[in-house]
């Protein structure tokens, strides 16, 4: 066996004690595929569409390109396995604020701190290397564990845009909330100072 025939270790992007996220690329277009079908993570997130093989790999390609987004894959450290997907979105530098979300694959996978964690990942990330002053989400009235741990990072609730959402036959509020990198300072930092 040559060196191009032995599997190459996952390049860890952002390490974290029980996550990493790493880079997606266009060989994870199947995974996403996946992903973007389990029921439980598209009634969390308020995925509506369906979508083909070919519009994700499309996806794929132009975040890999865009400059105003990055999007990576959220896997456990022991075992390499995706359990979710991460993204900073609409980074905007010269007002230096972003749009960020999160989705964990599998019911297992959720309430165990793990989307926490890579979240916390990203938002150091986001303050420390990016230089990002407000960092913003949306979060819909139901998922309410998701409300409890942004909360638990320092995300503060903006404000509600009522009935934002059709999903199942029903209209639900999506809930407005971000912090500021002080605030995130504040709370995370103050350990390592």
């Amino acid at each position: 066996m040559n060196n191009q025939d032995t599997p190459t270790a996952p390049v860890r992007f952002l390490e974290g004690d029980r996550v990493y996220l790493r880079p997606i690329g266009l060989d994870d277009t199947d995974l996403y595929f996946r992903m973007l079908f389990d029921p439980e993570v598209r009634r969390l997130t308020g995925t509506q569409k369906s979508f083909t093989r070919e519009q994700i790999y499309r996806y794929i390609e132009g975040k890999t390109q865009d400059p105003s987004s990055l999007l990576l894959l959220i896997a456990l450290r022991e075992t390499d396995e995706v359990i979710g997907d991460i993204a900073l979105q609409s980074i905007d530098n010269v007002n230096r604020n972003a749009n960020i979300r999160i989705a964990i694959n599998s019911q297992e996978h959720q309430g165990r701190g793990l989307g926490t964690e890579a979240m916390r990942l990203l938002l150091d990330y986001a303050f420390g290397i990016l230089n990002l002053h407000r960092i913003e989400l949306n979060v819909f009235s139901y998922n309410s564990r998701a409300i409890r741990a942004y909360e638990k990072l320092g995300f503060q609730r903006e404000g509600v845009q009522r009935e934002a959402l059709y999903y199942n036959h029903q209209y639900h509020d999506s809930i407005i909330m971000s912090i500021l990198e002080d605030e995130y300072r504040a709370q995370h930092l103050k350990k390592h100072v």
